[in-house]
């Protein structure tokens, strides 16, 4: 069905806290491993190939986002949404960007007092459980996250789909409007910029380097 739409980002964009330090402190206090223990320290060595550049940042971040998931391979998927609730509960949402969450929730509000089937989207690369409690609390009505794959009711420690960032967020931002106007669309980096390009509105949230040349070059607007 066509609809306008109103799309955002969410990490970075919507609060300043890193979701996956969130999903690692959850598996630590719940589901403790030596692989868990070892997380981070065994990865510093491609961490430093993305802070020096020699590492593409999206790629280090799906890579990221992948070897976070093999720690939850055994999972019911129940368990997966009470982890997505308890991440935004203590971790994304106090840390949330008040004037950015304000600014999406009153671009909906003013888009709905002209056509009332305007949605809010939230698209992230983030795990899917993790975006849909994030957008009950912004009030969203889709969310667009990174799925796991699920079998029997488990996790397989895999992904069920490429990381929801980029060009793959663009498009399902697209498929979700399914032929209707993107109104607006908030960013925060180089990776939005596909996405905010298919918006009436684009909004540049604390953009990075990139993100904030590529703003001034098309007159985006800037947040933050």
């Amino acid at each position: 069905m066509t609809r306008p739409i109103v799309v955002s980002d969410m990490d970075g964009t919507l609060t300043t806290a890193e979701t996956w330090r969130g999903v690692h402190q959850w598996i630590r206090a719940n589901y403790p491993s030596a692989a868990a223990s070892r997380f981070i320290t065994v990865r510093l060595p491609i961490v430093f190939l993305a802070r020096s550049g020699l590492m593409n940042k999206e790629r280090f971040r799906a890579r990221w986002l992948e070897d976070q998931t093999k720690l939850l391979r055994g999972l019911p998927a129940e368990q997966l949404a009470v982890m997505g609730e308890w991440v935004v509960e203590h971790l994304l949402w106090p840390a949330r960007r008040v004037e950015a969450v304000s600014a999406v929730q009153a671009t909906l509000a003013t888009a709905r007092a002209t056509d009332p089937s305007t949605e809010l989207v939230l698209a992230t690369g983030g795990y899917q459980p993790i975006a849909a409690a994030f957008a009950k609390r912004l009030g969203a009505t889709i969310a667009l996250g990174t799925p796991f794959e699920v079998i029997d009711g488990v996790a397989t420690g895999k992904l069920a789909a490429p990381t929801q960032s980029g060009e793959e967020k663009a498009r399902a931002a697209q498929a979700c409007a399914a032929g209707g106007r993107i109104l607006a669309a908030f960013g925060d980096t180089a990776a939005d910029i596909p996405l905010l390009k298919l918006a009436d509105r684009a909004v540049a949230v604390a953009p990075d380097g990139a993100l904030a040349l590529e703003a001034a070059r098309a007159g985006w607007e800037r947040l933050g």
